[in-house]
């Protein structure tokens, strides 16, 4: 028979293998801040049982104190998951695109296309071909205008799309004989250097590098200094430009993408303040520490290029700031105002693929300007 203090040893075996298998599920699927409600709400639903299998409730000014112990304790506990809840809650600006609308040749293709068949049609060893997300929508517009008609999966093809880092990882790598997209980092520059390969950029468009804020926020324009300024950590409150009493959060981008190299390009020698970071579950192998995402707080600020937040992500909550005054549009990046408008690259990394030499030579024709321009970029031609 079983006396009260062995039923309270067996329960506590019992919940501490219920709360393990808890545990394993939460950090499995990335919960990881719900484990200290869980382990506090278990903790505390165990020593209400004991103190009642044990009569400890005989009194009603004790059920009253291990109440609202209680209360407190779990909502303490549960700052966390209200927090997290409430950060997820804030749209993000870089992970709403769905890419396959963008594949060549597929169903319902946003793709921009000719008025008239391409003066180049690839046949044999198609040129492997990746590049940067924000460039997809044009290299796959090439693609479709020169290559042959067949499906062109975009992880999985002679076409595919990642991110900047990765495209030049697969082409230092020989995985592909080219990518599009924006100019390498350093880092990038060194690494190609160490493995004995010569980067070629041809540039075929232009593109401006944009500034972002929440639409509620009433600066609309800063000056390229007071851009370096945030960045720097000298700027660090809106009040200081002009805007609300409330501290700046200025998002970064990860190493080596292109809009976190283009930072870096007009930086120059000025110092980079540290990226924002947050801990993010890596499968079930522990917490990892990486660089935040934009999240669009009234206080927030972060950077991409135009295309891309107008075009694919088309989030309208945010707005591009003008820089000195002038908003970034085509026509003041084919004229020069605005002015931190860039070129992007086809790259070549001593390829032999016979074709990869006519496909690039298309895409800086005036048909493959017209793409650039239809798709809606600025084409390298004024």
């Amino acid at each position: 028979m079983f006396t009260p203090i062995v039923f309270a040893l067996f329960l506590l075996l019992a919940i501490l293998f219920f709360t393990a298998i808890g545990l394993f599920y939460l950090l499995f699927m990335g919960l990881i801040h719900y484990m200290p409600l869980l382990i506090i709400g278990v903790a505390t639903l165990y020593v209400w049982i004991v103190m009642m299998i044990f009569h400890f409730f005989s009194t009603k000014r004790r059920k009253v104190w291990f109440g609202g112990i209680a209360a407190v304790v779990l909502l303490g506990a549960s700052v966390w998951p209200i927090a997290h809840a409430y950060k997820n809650s804030i749209s993000t600006v870089d992970a709403e695109v769905d890419v396959y609308y963008y594949e060549p040749f597929s169903e319902g293709s946003k793709l921009a296309e000719l008025d008239e068949p391409a003066t180049l049609q690839l046949e044999g060893e198609l040129p492997r071909v990746d590049g940067a997300t924000a460039l997809y929508p044009l290299y796959a517009a090439f693609v479709q205008a020169v290559y042959p008609e067949k499906e062109y999966n975009s992880y999985d093809s002679e076409v595919m799309v990642n991110t900047t880092p990765i495209a030049y990882d697969n082409l230092f790598s020989g995985e592909v004989d080219l990518i599009v997209a924006a100019g390498p980092s350093d880092a990038q520059l060194k690494a190609a250097e160490q493995k004995g390969l010569k980067l070629e950029l041809t540039p075929i468009g232009r593109e401006a590098f944009v500034f972002f804020v929440n639409d509620k926020n009433p600066i609309d324009s800063l000056e390229l200094k007071q851009i370096q300024e945030i960045y720097t950590g000298n700027i660090t409150n809106w009040q200081e430009v002009g805007g609300n009493n409330e501290k700046i959060r200025a998002f970064q981008r990860p190493a080596d993408s292109g809009s976190q190299t283009a930072l870096e390009r007009l930086m120059g020698d000025i110092p980079i303040m540290d990226a924002p970071k947050e801990n993010v579950p890596e499968g079930m192998g522990g917490i990892i520490s990486e660089v935040s995402k934009y999240r669009n707080y009234k206080n927030a600020i972060g950077y991409t290029f135009r295309y891309y937040s107008t075009e694919m992500v088309g989030n309208d909550e945010i707005k591009l700031l003008a820089i000195n005054g002038v908003e970034p549009t085509k026509e003041t990046i084919r004229n020069d105002e605005y002015p931190i408008a860039s070129e992007f690259y086809a790259i070549t990394a001593g390829t032999n693929n016979p074709n990869v030499g006519k496909f690039i030579e298309w895409m800086i024709s005036s048909q493959g300007q017209a793409l650039v321009e239809k798709t809606g970029y600025v084409p390298v031609e004024k």
